[in-house]
């Protein structure tokens, strides 16, 4: 093998692998990944068993040929380094890097030694949807945190793929059992049943650098193409290709989890509520930053205290019309459920001190949370 590249281009290359490659010595060959070089095309594979990827590269190659490169060590080099790179295989085990007056001696694998990736995504027939990439990337931001992490019940350690071909909707639920966040937004899809997939936290994560974020405007309307396997699920976001097993098991039934007859309504202002927990949450002396509401009309005391430290009280307006009522929330639960939504104001569905309560972006029932209230 022989081949020049781009600094920036094997920079950056070698950026979108270092999470997946296994840092643990576990086996050796996880912390390498697969260079193949071709003159119709190069690409490079990165995997640790549970989820993998591969990604084209731009390289001018002189020589065909594959080889295992350690991962973490290359990035190393190639940061440090000003100009272009040469790529030569002295033989299976060592590899040669120059770079102007720099060369390198770097100890590879054999190819023959790297996990293949997968030919079929497993018996059957393969079935597959598509959404736009954006609309991808803001179900995952509007999960993601409330997925257990290692969780005893390693179903919660993901997030729900619930895709449903009677009315062409893709739901995904994270939960850990205090919180839920459940979005549903529209696919395209040619499913024949709906299907309940539970994808790992890790690699719903990981998927998220390669979703278009912010102002990348060309590729926000770029479909990312979902295929379900039957233990695997591959992501096609572009040129790349993102695979990942999946977690075995049931996820709980979520719907039972909504509540239907919380009769009490509040609406506040998102950005005045997130100052004002954080600031009482201060002086709680719990790591979960346990606070005190007392709702009375139209108004909202949030509270904390701890005898070792002291006690913080700020009084807040809203609109609010029932009877008095008080609970105690984790705030970082509920920092997490407003810092995801975008409205002005979010509206909350009450019913009595250690009931679940239902959180809703103004205008948008798309996306609902749920938080379990604390014994305060």
């Amino acid at each position: 093998m022989k081949l020049s590249v781009s600094k920036d281009e094997m920079q950056q290359k070698l950026a979108n692998i270092q999470n997946i490659v296994e840092k643990k010595n576990t086996m050796p060959i996880l912390s390498h990944f697969l260079l193949n070089a071709g003159k119709k095309g190069s690409y490079i594979i990165a995997t640790d068993i549970e989820t993998a990827l591969k990604e084209p590269i731009e390289v001018k190659v002189e020589k065909e040929g594959k080889l295992c490169i350690p991962a973490k060590k290359l990035f190393e080099i190639v940061r440090e380094l000003d100009g272009d790179l040469s790529f030569e295989a002295v033989s299976e085990q060592w590899l040669r890097v120059r770079s102007g007056a720099s060369d390198f001696k770097l100890a590879c694998l054999p190819h023959t030694d790297f996990p293949a990736w997968p030919s079929s995504l497993g018996a059957g027939e393969i079935e597959e949807i598509a959404v736009d990439a954006s609309v991808l990337l803001e179900m995952i931001e509007k999960t993601l945190y409330a997925a257990g992490e290692s969780d005893t019940r390693y179903t919660l350690n993901g997030l729900l793929f619930h895709p449903k071909p009677q009315n062409k909707s893709l739901t995904v639920v994270g939960t850990d059992g205090h919180r839920l966040a459940l979005i549903v937004r529209p696919m395209e899809s040619e499913l024949k049943e709906e299907k309940k997939l539970i994808v790992p936290r890790k690699a719903v994560s990981e998927l998220r650098r390669f979703l278009p974020a912010g102002n990348d405007d060309e590729r926000k309307s770029e479909k990312v193409k979902i295929s379900f396997g039957e233990k695997h699920l591959l992501f096609n976001v572009g040129p790349i290709q993102f695979l990942t097993r999946l977690i075995d098991g049931s996820y709980p039934n979520y719907e039972n989890v909504l509540p239907q007859s919380n009769e009490k309504k509040m609406s506040i202002d998102r950005e005045i509520f997130a100052k004002v927990l954080r600031r009482v949450s201060v002086m709680s002396k719990e790591r979960a930053g346990a606070v005190r509401c007392d709702l009375e009309e139209d108004k909202m005391t949030v509270s904390s205290s701890s005898p070792e430290i002291g006690e913080a009280k700020e009084e807040v307006t809203l609109d609010y019309k029932y009877d008095k009522l008080t609970l105690g929330f984790n705030a970082r639960y509920v920092l997490d459920v407003i810092g995801a939504m975008t409205s002005g104001k979010v509206d909350m569905e009450l019913q009595d001190p250690l009931s679940p309560v239902l959180v809703k972006e103004e205008g948008n029932e798309e996306y609902k949370c749920v938080i379990m209230p604390m014994r305060i």
